[in-house]
């Protein structure tokens, strides 16, 4: 087990799909923010600004970039992210899905929405895990998750940020994304430090609050799978699409494009 951990850790993550670690990318801050610079400046063909005339600041998001831009791969390659990942997922490898920037600056009105990673995604599995890491100290603006939603029968329909419309408007094998406040869920949510992460897994239900202060709240984010993970499915196309990946259903991620980092 790492040091970064106890058995807690990996008691709640498994109980609750959500779990604070401390400090998991504290040496990694100053790399990611540069990355993150480079990223705002060079924007992948995936980048998104999610806010409408209406709202107020800029919320920008990116993803699949770490094999363009060095820094990313450095930490997700060097940090001690693959083995926390490994640990908490009770798996004996850990491959890389995607990394992902969400940058809200000062007065941005849009929250993130309530959403499951699970159900954008072409992977099924219980070991799957998702680090997210502000670095900026974060109060309000703190990722939030609902406790215990990885185990819920039914995941919530995929949405587009800016429009709100579902992605797959024809399947019933999803339910409506609910309101967690309103209806009494199990909100996690912890004041947060740069290098600090919240891990949680694919179906843990999250989104975050608007960023009402005077301060950026830039956040990186790594996708890890583990050993059950395997290519699924969905009633249309997912997202991230690599287009071309030419997997079957019940393979596991192909090594040269979502490489192991991490093995027993």
């Amino acid at each position: 087990m790492h040091a970064l951990i106890t058995q807690d850790h990996i008691d709640i993550f498994q109980r609750d799909g959500v779990v604070l670690i401390k400090g998991l990318f504290a040496d990694h801050v100053e790399t990611l923010r540069k990355g993150i610079e480079v990223n705002m400046s060079k924007p992948g063909p995936y980048a998104a600004e999610n806010l409408k005339d209406t709202d107020t600041g800029r919320f920008f998001d990116d993803y699949c970039n770490w094999t363009r831009i060095s820094e990313f791969e450095q930490v997700i390659r060097q940090s001690d992210a693959a083995e926390v990942a490994a640990d908490l997922m009770k798996s004996n490898s850990v491959q890389v899905f995607h990394d992902h920037v969400l940058v809200k600056e000062p007065g941005t009105s849009k929250p993130t929405p309530w959403h499951q990673d699970a159900p954008y995604y072409f992977v099924e599995g219980k070991q799957t895990v998702s680090f997210w890491s502000p670095l900026d100290s974060v109060t309000d603006a703190s990722l939030r998750c609902v406790a215990g939603s990885h185990k819920w029968k039914k995941q919530v329909v995929p949405t587009r940020w800016l429009n709100e419309d579902n992605f797959y408007p024809e399947s019933d094998a999803y339910m409506e994304v609910p309101d967690p406040d309103a209806d009494g869920m199990n909100v996690t949510e912890w004041p947060m430090e740069p290098g600090d992460a919240v891990a949680f897994n694919y179906g843990t239900l999250h989104g975050a609050r608007a960023n009402v202060s005077k301060n950026r709240r830039r956040a990186f984010s790594l996708r890890l799978v583990g050993d059950d993970a395997r290519y699924v499915e969905r009633p249309g196309p997912t997202s991230p699409p690599f287009p071309g990946h030419n997997m079957g259903v019940g393979q596991r991620l192909r090594e040269d494009w979502f490489p192991t980092i991490f093995k027993r």
